[in-house]
């Protein structure tokens, strides 16, 4: 078992997918990405399943995919391969037990029989005491006799490791010097009665034997870190080839609270479905707890690994600002080519059944687009925007029905229907033209009365792209058609 570290910077993303990654998850992966690019290192992707009843492999396949799309390409993990795998946690059991096995032979761990009603005996006195709670050490010198005499009441021990007395300090790369008193770090489980491991234990031994040099992760994980540290102090690794920990902040929600589904949207693969672009995502996340040294908020994934640095990465919380990513990911959508924008575009349009996916109907998409590309700011507002170029059986919001039922809306109908009836040339400078001159000059009305109600009766919502060109792309026939049908409601 070779425990020696390659000091080439190797970073590691080690999710445990019980669900849609999240917010957290992938400003970590993010930041550990840009840091190997960064340092021309290398990024690992691990998969920690080792909790079987809560990891399965939909949310195993949904984390590839989600890093796929983010742009979070990978150089050593699942489907990339690599001399260090297999890179799933739940086909390296073997390595665990045999590790497992060596501590205990080393008297670095032993078997502890405890039963749970007697480790909750313990905390309990040990909080009427007001002491800090942990294992007593009751199984650490346990005699011969005792251990048969546990074995035959058919007890499945679990595998402790035993922390020596003083404490444990490390130079973490956000935080600097942090030190932990071992008095508030008690002997640890490694494995559990099952033979199945622990948390600390895999991850420890997979860094180790992945030769991973940098552990960026949460900050929740900080307390955990004595416990990594004494197992890779059993492997036989001296403090030099111990990998630097940089414990990211957390990221809090408006609230001030910890980021969570109750005070705000948690799952990446929701900003997805609604529309975010993933260099809006990576952009926005970038900034959660990190700078590029300037007030700019515009930054490219390009120009995120060029200038990303542990060392400019905030050790205070991070708040979400949902207002911000949404402008952020405006700014991102304008920035689109126009071919772009029609690539990101039609899976919603088709999706939510506003085209089929035709020739013609891509054909009018791309000429519409551009009419909106400056007033979204998410890719899931496209297909509300345009469906009234396609709809076959169309009819007008039951919220806008009354904006074009009153007399002054019939009016403007009315004197818009016989003046677009006259022009020749179907284009938006010509309607444009047209309802200036009759409904502004002659009648009077200001610009929001004027056009309102033609707004409503041809795309069927007071929202929508610029009326004049949207009412070229319709067509005559179908401008004068919706018209008709607004005056007779």
């Amino acid at each position: 078992m070779s425990t020696t570290v390659n000091k080439k910077v190797k970073v590691r993303f080690a999710p445990s997918p019980t669900g849609d990654l999240h917010v957290g998850n992938i400003r970590t992966a993010l930041f550990d990405w840009a840091y190997a690019r960064h340092t021309g290192g290398t990024f690992l992707f691990r998969i920690e399943d080792t909790d079987t009843t809560r990891v399965t492999d939909e949310y195993i396949q949904a984390a590839i995919d989600t890093l796929k799309w983010l742009g979070l390409n990978w150089d050593e993990g699942p489907e990339v391969g690599g001399e260090n795998g297999p890179y799933l946690q739940s086909a390296r059991l073997d390595i665990y037990a045999e590790w497992a096995q060596k501590f205990l032979d080393q008297k670095d761990a032993y078997h502890c029989y405890c039963s749970a009603e007697e480790l909750e005996a313990v905390r309990e006195a040990q909080r009427a005491a007001n002491v800090a709670p942990g294992y007593n050490g009751h199984c650490r010198d346990l005699t011969s006799e005792q251990v048969a005499a546990f074995k035959a009441q058919d007890r499945q021990p679990v595998v402790r490791m035993r922390m020596p007395d003083g404490g444990t300090t490390f130079t973490d790369l956000i935080r600097g010097e942090v030190s932990f008193d071992h008095k508030f770090v008690p002997d640890f489980v490694l494995v559990r009665g099952d033979g199945s491991p622990l948390y600390t234990l895999a991850v420890a031994v997979d860094d180790v034997l992945m030769k991973v040099t940098h552990v960026l992760r949460g900050e929740d994980l900080l307390s955990s870190t004595p416990r990594q540290i004494r197992v890779y102090q059993a492997m036989g690794l001296t403090e030099k080839d111990f990998p630097v920990f940089a414990h990211l902040p957390f990221v809090m929600g408006q609230d001030n609270a910890k980021l969570s589904k109750r005070n705000g949207e948690v799952s990446i693969a929701w900003y997805r479905e609604k529309g975010f672009l993933p260099e809006a995502i990576c952009n926005y996340l970038a900034l959660l707890g990190w700078s590029p040294g300037d007030d700019r908020e515009n930054v490219t994934m390009k120009e995120l690994t060029e200038l990303f640095t542990v060392e400019k990465v905030h050790s205070s919380p991070a708040r979400f600002d949902m207002k911000k990513l949404e402008a952020i990911n405006g700014d991102k959508i304008r920035a689109l080519t126009l071919d772009e924008f029609l690539e990101w575009s039609l899976p919603f349009l088709t999706k939510a059944g506003v085209i089929a996916g035709s020739d013609s109907e891509i054909a009018l998409v791309k000429k519409a687009l551009p009419l909106i590309q400056e007033r979204i700011i998410m890719l899931s507002e496209v297909p509300a925007m345009l469906k009234f170029l396609f709809v076959k059986d169309f009819t007008v919001e039951a919220e806008s029905v009354s904006k074009i039922t009153d007399e002054a809306s019939k009016k403007v109908l009315q004197r818009s229907l016989s003046e677009l009836e006259n022009v020749t040339t179907w284009s938006h400078d010509a309607i444009e033209a047209v309802l200036r001159s009759s409904l502004i000059e002659e009648m009077g009305l200001k610009p929001r009365i004027a056009f309102g109600a033609v707004r409503i009766a041809t795309t069927g919502s007071t929202i929508s792209p610029p009326l004049f060109e949207s009412m070229e792309l319709l067509g005559k026939e179908a401008s004068l058609a919706r018209i008709r049908a607004g005056i007779a409601l």
